[in-house]
């Protein structure tokens, strides 16, 4: 071999292992390049997702502080205007509650004070039937005879009893002598009158009944036949307040021959008219 063909030889080795080399490094930059731009990427692959993760956990914190999540305590954090609504809710509730008491306070108070009325005008109107009734049923007294026994207006010899003597001569008949005239109202059949009396025989003026002697007024209906005929037709038509006498035949009376006890014959009353009803 000539020298010229070694040193070309050893140039072209010398050339080879420079391509080699210079290959050998530019792989080794690739490599490290690719190593370099794989490792940027994975680190901002994880400092976005780090980022993701953070923005997600401080929102969904925001929500959960501020949307009706739980506070430290576990209890839920309303806003300000929950809350707000919520008082005015319950206020409105109360004063509704106590506008409706209220209201059934004013209703029971009124239905009470009614009721209060409506019995007192029962009452009242009980009270006066009651009246009513005892006077149509038992008048043992008349309202304007109360105080002293006499109709207004009477004469007073109306509050002394009569003195009665026997008369003369025989009664036929039914004789009705006026002695003191009333003022009054004339007394009509079925009416209850209130009368003081004295009865005597009339042939020999013995006293056999008299209300005076008891001490109170006789109380009876008149033109009914309750009474013997002679007070029946001799009492109805006279005025109230007069004071009259009643011969009485024994055929208007008792009799000439009672069973019964009663006086016989003909008879003398002296009658006071006080009431009729």
């Amino acid at each position: 071999m000539s020298d010229d063909q070694a040193t070309e030889l050893e140039a072209d080795s010398a050339e080879s292992t420079e391509k080699d080399g210079s290959a050998e490094k530019a792989g080794s930059a690739e490599d490290a390049g690719s190593t370099e731009k794989a490792a940027s990427a994975q680190d901002a692959g994880s400092t976005e997702k780090a980022a993701s993760v953070e923005k997600a956990g401080s929102t969904e914190k925001d929500a959960s502080t501020g949307q009706g999540g739980s506070g430290e305590s576990g209890r839920p954090i309303l806003s300000d205007r929950v809350r707000r609504d919520a008082v005015k809710l319950v206020k409105s509730a109360n004063q509704d509650a106590v506008a409706r008491r209220r209201r059934m306070q004013s209703l029971a108070g009124g239905l009470a004070g009614l009721l209060a009325v409506v019995l007192v005008v029962v009452g009242y109107l009980a009270l006066n039937s009651s009246r009513d009734n005892d006077s149509a049923g038992s008048p043992a007294v008349s309202p304007s005879a109360a105080a002293n026994g006499l109709p207004p207006g009477a004469d007073p010899a109306l509050g002394t009893p009569p003195t009665v003597t026997a008369g003369s001569g025989d009664v036929s008949k039914l004789v009705v002598t006026t002695l003191i005239k009333g003022t009054g109202p004339a007394v009509k059949a079925g009416q209850n009158i209130t009368v003081n009396y004295v009865g005597v025989t009339y042939k020999d003026g013995q006293k056999f009944d008299a209300s005076w002697d008891r001490g109170q007024p006789a109380t009876f209906p008149i033109g009914v036949g309750q009474v013997i005929p002679g007070w029946d037709q001799g009492l109805v038509g006279v005025p109230v307040g007069s004071r009259v006498q009643l011969d009485i035949p024994a055929k208007l009376a008792y009799g000439d021959n009672p069973a019964n006890g009663a006086p016989g014959g003909p008879l003398r009353f002296v009658v006071d008219l006080l009431a009729a009803q």
